[in-house]
């Protein structure tokens, strides 16, 4: 298993930081020039070694060296087809819409597999809605090949160095770490004329998870809540939150002060307000430290599931969620929800441990009684209250439907989430029928004080008609 390493440059000379700057621009055009003619439906079925031939056939010449544009040619290649194959999980949400013939599911499913959708009129106007010509915005970034950069210790730290503009020169690279990269380098220079230099490295893969199935609900107070009520990362609310709300602030004073230099005539101070007060040298350095204080919350929080479980049942949160606002504090709040780092962290540890992570549908498992399994409760903040009177703590009562969800022989991953909420709803009915059937006189197990608590088209209101 592959993870990736970053290492930064240790006060890089402005001279360098220029010449590579330029070089990624120069590199930014052949990228550009990739998305542009294979980015789309021309693209499908070619593989970067088919272009690269056509283009050196053609004699395309690049201000550049040859192994940096065929390497930018191989990575931008890489990203149209992450791209495409991104567009298909889309593709595959609207084939379950289209049709429940397993048949006419199976065939469909194969042949947006292969490359055989483009011959399919279906398939192509799908693809075509969700795979939208992609346009290339990295100007930034260096691919250096493992055979195509040298290393050495100086001062107490590993350098590297790089292939320059002109033939022959090489750019040095002081980085603040001891250990030398190895395989494929990616040089980005952010807009701070820092240097970050991403590898990747084989990761030990051991087989120490648990041996239990267990469901884990995704949080934003906490990392997630297992199906055994266990809360694990309980501290990350409080730091998103607590981040969220110290950037508001932060960027309210700024935009006054950029206020205050757009509107001042006085020129000299315009340049000194831009210089000293909007800067985000020492912002950066804040955020890098709380992005590394959550990734590590997440991923111990992540390791304590594994500790337990061999087999993890997850919401598939992928799709957002349509026309759900919770107002402009938490909405803000939540823009900062690191659920993509639980997701990579569920993925990367998991495989990493032996054990297998296994999305589910997660339509209505907040709202579910994950004793009865139907619609039939409410929730409000950390508390589920059901229809009979029992009330349960909230996260553990969804992390218990998605377990549920895991072996439910109706409701697959793809499953619409109308379809889902019908299945549920027939499922209510049948089990509040169920009860009714078990008293002739039609009695409520449960007597509520006034009718207004039943809930609407309860069967227990239409008692009468039988």
């Amino acid at each position: 298993m592959k993870v990736t390493r970053i290492l930064r440059a240790k006060r890089p000379n402005k001279g360098k930081v220029a010449a590579l700057r330029e070089q990624a621009r120069r590199l930014g055009q052949v990228r550009s020039d990739v998305w542009q003619r294979f980015g789309s439906l021309h693209g499908v079925g070619l593989s970067d070694r088919q272009i690269r031939d056509a283009w050196l056939s053609e004699g395309r010449a690049f201000p550049v060296s040859a192994n940096a544009w065929k390497e930018t040619l191989r990575d931008a290649k890489g990203d149209i087809t992450a791209n495409m194959e991104a567009a298909k999980v889309k593709a595959r949400r609207s084939i379950w819409r289209h049709t429940q013939d397993k048949i006419e599911q199976k065939r469909l499913f194969t042949a947006l597999k292969r490359t055989d959708w483009t011959t399919d009129p279906y398939l192509r106007r799908v693809m075509r809605k969700h795979w939208r010509r992609g346009h290339n915005h990295t100007h930034n970034q260096i691919i250096v090949r493992a055979d195509n950069y040298t290393t050495f210790h100086l001062g107490g730290r590993v350098w590297i160095k790089i292939p320059g503009l002109v033939k022959g020169t090489r750019i040095a690279i002081p980085l603040d770490t001891t250990v030398a990269p190895t395989g494929t380098l990616r040089i980005i220079l952010t807009d701070e004329d820092r240097i970050e230099v991403h590898y990747t490295i084989e990761a030990d893969i051991t087989q120490n998870s648990g041996t239990r199935t267990i469901g884990v609900d995704k949080g934003y107070s906490e990392v997630m809540v297992d199906s055994d009520g266990e809360h694990h990362g309980q501290e990350l609310g409080a730091i998103l939150t607590d981040t969220s709300d110290k950037l508001k602030a932060k960027y309210q004073r700024r935009a006054k002060l950029r206020a205050r230099a757009n509107n001042t005539r006085n020129p000299r101070k315009r340049e000194h307000i831009r210089r000293f007060n909007l800067g985000r040298k020492k912002l950066n350095r804040q955020m890098d430290k709380t992005h590394a204080r959550i990734r590590d919350i997440v991923f111990q929080s992540v390791n304590k599931v594994v500790d337990k479980a061999a087999v993890i049942a997850a919401e598939d949160l992928a799709a957002p969620m349509a026309g759900k606002s919770f107002g402009k504090n938490v909405n803000r709040r939540l823009t900062s929800w690191t659920k993509g780092v639980i997701a990579e962290a569920l993925d990367s540890v998991s495989h990493r441990r032996g054990s297998t992570v296994v999305l589910v549908n997660p339509a209505y498992t907040s709202q579910m009684d994950s004793r009865t399994g139907c619609l039939d409760g409410k929730r409000q903040g950390d508390q589920f209250y059901c229809s009979d009177g029992v009330v349960l703590q909230a996260d553990q009562n969804a992390a218990r439907n998605v377990l549920a969800r895991l072996s439910d022989p109706d409701i697959e991953r793809f499953t619409p989430f109308k379809r889902v909420k019908a299945i549920l709803l027939e499922r209510t009915e049948r089990h509040w029928l169920g009860l009714l059937n078990q008293d002739s006189s039609c009695s409520p197990a449960r007597v509520l004080s006034t009718e207004s608590e039943l809930p609407k088209n309860h069967p227990e209101q239409l008692c009468s008609g039988f």
